[in-house]
């Protein structure tokens, strides 16, 4: 584990009580003992990108009048707590085949041109580097790494897209097969962390 205490936790898990996923974050948040934590739940919706959102973000931001600073104003707030952030730990379920819609609308959220990511002569390069990442994931049914595993992927990539590409996942995947071993598993990868 790493010594910066600085954590931005997201809860993407619509349940509260019973979740496995939130059960792994909160041992992984035990074991880090961060200094400073940052909790964001996105079982309390996020709003989705629309029309205005897409126009206003185009905007250069000193150009941007009141109306669009406020279209923008929950984005910048989720981008500000992941530039203050030095680790990242999510915990997330798989909703049939990947990540939930919740999850989605926070990276659609966070992932913005000239704020988490530019584009240059080279391709796109990420804005977030130095930071840790903690993926916690929970599955019923998809095996982690699979073919039908549509969400880790693509949670490496996106986050290696916006600059952090040191991702960890720990899983306790398909668990109506393998039970609470699933979990206890996880757990155990966890505290030998």
């Amino acid at each position: 584990m790493t010594d910066t205490k600085n954590i931005l936790r997201i809860d993407a898990s619509a349940r509260k009580a019973g979740s496995s996923s939130r059960a792994l974050t909160d041992a992984l948040i035990q074991r880090l003992a961060p200094d400073d934590i940052v909790i964001r739940d996105l079982a309390v919706a996020l709003p989705f990108v629309t029309e205005t959102w897409v126009g206003a973000n185009f905007i250069d931001e000193a150009e941007r009048d009141d109306a669009q600073k406020a279209e923008l104003a929950v984005s910048d707030t989720l981008v500000a707590e992941l530039f203050a952030a030095d680790i990242l730990v999510i915990g997330t379920p798989i909703y049939n085949f990947g990540i939930p819609a919740a999850l989605k609308a926070w990276i659609d959220m966070v992932a913005r041109a000239r704020k988490t990511f530019q584009y240059t002569g080279n391709g796109p390069e990420g804005l977030l580097t130095g930071k840790k990442a903690y993926i916690l994931v929970a599955s019923g049914g998809t095996a982690i790494g699979s073919d039908l595993d549509f969400a880790t992927g693509y949670l490496r990539h996106v986050l290696g897209f916006i600059g952090i590409t040191d991702v960890t996942f720990i899983a306790a995947d398909q668990q109506m097969m393998k039970g609470e071993a699933a979990v206890e598993s996880a757990l155990q990868e966890i505290a030998a962390a």
